[in-house]
């Protein structure tokens, strides 16, 4: 499902919502995973993340806050195009939301944070870390480039981030 234009609303705030995002990835509404895809799907197309660190799910009628524990999405799969300095990676995130490795979607690593999560920037704000998985098949393409780490992605060198 394609994001909804949030950025163009401005509903008044309703309040919270017993809506937690796991770091697993599983939304949970009032204690219980929400099992209907498409209803996962709908509030990850209104979700946003705003100037005070709060995550909200916004509609043009209201604004709710909701928790998430660590990033509200997870890359889940990696499709690469091509090869060397001319591959494109695609991320595929566990709501199904697919984009291109480029520039405005830089990798991060936390390296100072026990886990040591991978991450990447998605859209406005809005992160998805990356699965086990995921990530080792990532690391496989990552090069040494003018003594920085990163990859290669949709015509340019993208740096792995660390904070």
């Amino acid at each position: 499902m394609k994001p909804a234009p949030t950025h163009l609303w401005n509903p008044s705030f309703c309040g919270e919502m017993d809506l937690v995002i796991r770091k697993d990835g599983v939304w949970v509404h009032e204690g219980s995973p929400i099992r209907r895809k498409e209803l996962t799907n709908l509030f990850a197309s209104i979700l946003c993340i705003k100037d005070d660190g709060h995550y909200y799910l916004i509609s043009p009628q209201e604004k709710i806050k909701v928790k998430v524990d660590q990033y509200p999405f997870l890359v889940t799969e990696m499709k690469v195009i091509g090869y060397s300095q001319k591959q494109t990676i695609f991320f595929t995130t566990n709501v199904g939301e697919q984009f291109e490795v480029k520039e405005h979607n830089p990798i991060t690593i936390e390296l100072d944070k026990p886990e040591c999560v991978p991450f990447v920037h998605i859209r406005n704000g809005l992160k998805a870390g990356i699965c086990r998985s995921v990530y080792y098949r990532l690391a496989d393409l990552i090069v040494l480039k003018e003594e920085e780490f990163g990859v290669w992605s949709a015509g340019s060198f993208q740096t792995i981030r660390q904070s």
